[in-house]
């Protein structure tokens, strides 16, 4: 198994080695090149993915502008939750922003982990809350908080590599502002 996902998984709940060898037959390698999808929206979202290395994105459209809601880059876990819980059709899409190698998995192989591993479930319960509360934080931000301060905390909790490697244009979005104010702040800042 890959060591960074196996710290990850041990970090949340406890398997003995017979355990981790199931989960790890459960996830499937994957390589993508920047701009590739992980997912598309208009589809149902099936796997949920953990990047090995690389950065990539969620987004959506509104009124023809693609808004990022999500970024996620090595040692991350990235899907569109949404879709992949409910099976449904997702709004969003997931973006590669650069070379992705990846591990991904099924719902059916979810389900399949449940079912047959009872801290699995731990497993998916935590994965949903983390995505939750990140979901939450951010509209709580977008909504109360200023502009600078916005950047300010993005900068303070994000990871080096989002922060260095990801196009302004996909923070600003993120952040919920132009990028004309992203660059009036980051000159402020510096």
């Amino acid at each position: 198994m890959n060591p960074s996902l196996k710290k990850q998984i041990l970090s949340i709940a406890s398997f003995s080695e017979k355990e981790i060898e199931t989960i790890d037959s459960c996830f499937e390698y994957e390589k993508f090149n920047a701009k590739e999808y992980l997912s598309l929206m208009g589809k149902i979202s099936n796997k949920i993915f953990f990047i090995i290395e690389g950065l990539a994105r969620v987004y959506y459209l509104k009124d023809g502008k693609e808004i990022t809601t999500y970024l996620s880059c090595d040692d991350g876990f990235i899907a569109s939750y949404s879709s992949f819980i409910n099976q449904s059709v997702s709004f969003e899409n997931i973006q590669c922003i650069e070379d992705c190698k990846v591990l991904s998995i099924t719902f059916e192989k979810m389900q399949f982990l449940y079912n047959e591993i009872p801290n699995w479930e731990r497993v998916g319960r935590i994965l949903a809350e983390q995505n939750y509360l990140c979901m939450a934080d951010r509209v709580l931000k977008l909504q109360m908080i200023p502009a600078k301060e916005k950047y300010q905390t993005f900068l303070a909790s994000a990871p080096a590599k989002i922060i260095q490697r990801t196009p302004l244009i996909y923070i600003a979005s993120f952040l919920g502002i132009t990028p004309e104010s992203l660059s009036r702040i980051r000159q402020d800042i510096s």
